[in-house]
């Protein structure tokens, strides 16, 4: 028996106990502590941070002792297993929680001898059903930070209404792929088959459905033109080439990052690169086709076609991806910062981003020893490399958003917009396509008052304009 069988075993037995199955980062556990690594690599593997597996794991133990009826955790598991060793290390035969013999180092080998037979059940559970998981162009991520409600919103989304397609927007470095890279963990036992890919090098539609065609299909190759020019004519059925028989036939969850690489720079949010338009066609027909699939893209700007959707949510749904708030404490930790106090401060400044928070803490603790205060003494803010994170933004922007941008760094309060300001050289008409495309590069935030809509940016985005656009 192999690290397989022991995982099939044990989830049977979780969910005896639970009526779940293991999931994602359960069986990395088991498969990690068979192999003798660590939870922080453990971590590392399922894109989570050491302090969460730490206490997935500590709930593992829990319901495997009470099913055992033996005192299981992480340091003793292997022990319990080897109970009559009877080869050398290189073959150890162990027997696992079935009474069965097998092997637990990293040369896992059957066994067909038994130490005992097994009991089997009458009516045996289910095991876990098994998607083809191609995970290959996802982003390492070593730490989550807490995204409870956002992923409780997700899993809505996609489990109880069924939503065919999902954008997750958010700026650069706000966690969006992290937060997809956990919800994978969550829901893959209700998809055949879950793929990440990156749209960075900005492929043409048709070669990256040829290659989701051929995911799908188990690695077999795509029929040629004129093979599916006479096939049924359900089977025909595309959505901007990708026949909709495989989003059918098969409960597929399709991850699309970094979709801003197929808008034009310099022009207003959303408008596709020359040559790239059919992509607009393919989420409209990916959200209105009747299907049981789901794709999801993560974006730093709103795909044109997704406001008209959104007015369907089965079709679609967007998720704005904001800052962390106060679970941001957690980076300052990490980081070794004193003054606790002042924490709240720097949060609200970098509005919670992940990355710029950790940027500034690197900054801070070389820099300034840790010191917050003297940091915060400085008359301007200090961004450092977040000039750099932001310079990828706004070399994206327009002439006439680069001018939108420079008058609200410049107010010293939210403003409102029923009127064009004089000093811009923008019509009316110009001026408030400018700010809807900013809104959708979430570049500006609305602030409600009352009855009244106001308009401002937040403090250092404010500050890299007001040193870097003229």
């Amino acid at each position: 028996m192999d690290i397989a069988e022991v995982l099939t075993r044990a989830d049977e037995l979780i969910f005896a106990k639970t009526g779940k199955h293991l999931d994602y980062v359960q069986e990395a556990i088991l498969r990690g502590t068979l192999q003798d690594t660590t939870y922080t690599q453990i971590a590392q593997e399922v894109y989570s941070s050491p302090s969460h597996v730490r206490n997935v794991g500590s709930q593992l133990w829990t319901i495997l002792s009470k099913g055992l009826g033996k005192n299981i955790t992480k340091a003793n598991f292997r022990t319990v297993l080897e109970q009559g060793i009877v080869y050398n290390y290189q073959s150890t035969i162990v027997e696992n929680i079935t009474g069965e013999n097998v092997t637990v180092n990293k040369n896992l080998n059957v066994c067909r001898e038994k130490v005992r037979s097994p009991k089997t059940p009458q009516n045996p559970q289910p095991t876990a059903k098994q998607p083809r998981i191609d995970l290959d162009d996802a982003p390492e991520i070593s730490t989550f930070y807490d995204r409870t409600s956002e992923l409780t919103t997700l899993k809505q989304w996609i489990l109880e209404n069924r939503t065919r397609l999902i954008s997750i927007l958010g700026l650069s470095g706000s966690g969006k792929s992290a937060i997809a890279l956990q919800l994978i963990q969550h829901i893959q036992y209700e998809f055949d088959c879950i793929i990440w890919r990156s749209l960075r090098d900005a492929p043409p539609l048709q070669t990256l459905q040829t290659d989701l065609i051929q995911f799908c299909r188990g690695g077999a190759p795509v029929p040629a033109p004129e093979e599916r020019a006479i096939a049924a004519p359900e089977e025909r059925a595309t959505t901007g080439g990708l026949p909709l028989q495989y989003l059918r036939s098969h409960r597929c969850l399709i991850i699309l990052d970094d979709v801003q690489t197929i808008f034009s720079s310099q022009q207003l949010a959303g408008n596709y690169k020359p040559g790239y338009e059919n992509y607009g066609t393919f989420f409209k027909q990916i959200a209105e086709s009747c299907h049981n699939s789901c794709i999801v893209l993560i974006s730093w700007e709103k795909p044109r076609e997704i406001a008209a959707l959104e007015s369907h949510p089965k079709n679609c749904q967007t998720l704005q991806l904001n800052g962390l708030g106060e679970s941001a404490r957690e980076i300052f930790t990490e980081k070794g910062l004193a003054e606790s106090e002042k924490w709240s401060e720097l949060i609200d400044i970098y509005r919670g981003n992940p990355l710029w928070l950790n940027t500034v803490a690197a900054a801070i603790q070389d820099l300034f020893s840790g010191n917050i205060a003297e940091f915060l003494s400085y008359d301007s803010l200090v961004l450092g490399d977040l000039e750099y994170l932001l310079h990828k933004h706004f070399q994206r922007l327009s002439d006439s958003e680069k001018q939108v941008m420079s008058w609200l760094a410049n107010q010293i309060k939210a403003v409102e917009i029923s009127k064009k300001p004089a000093l811009l050289e923008l019509s009316p008409s110009e001026f408030l396509k400018a700010v809807e495309s900013l809104r959708r590069r979430l570049l500006i935030e609305k602030v409600q008052k009352g009855d009244r809509t106001l308009f401002t940016v937040q403090p250092a985005i404010a500050e890299y304009i007001k040193t870097n656009i003229k």
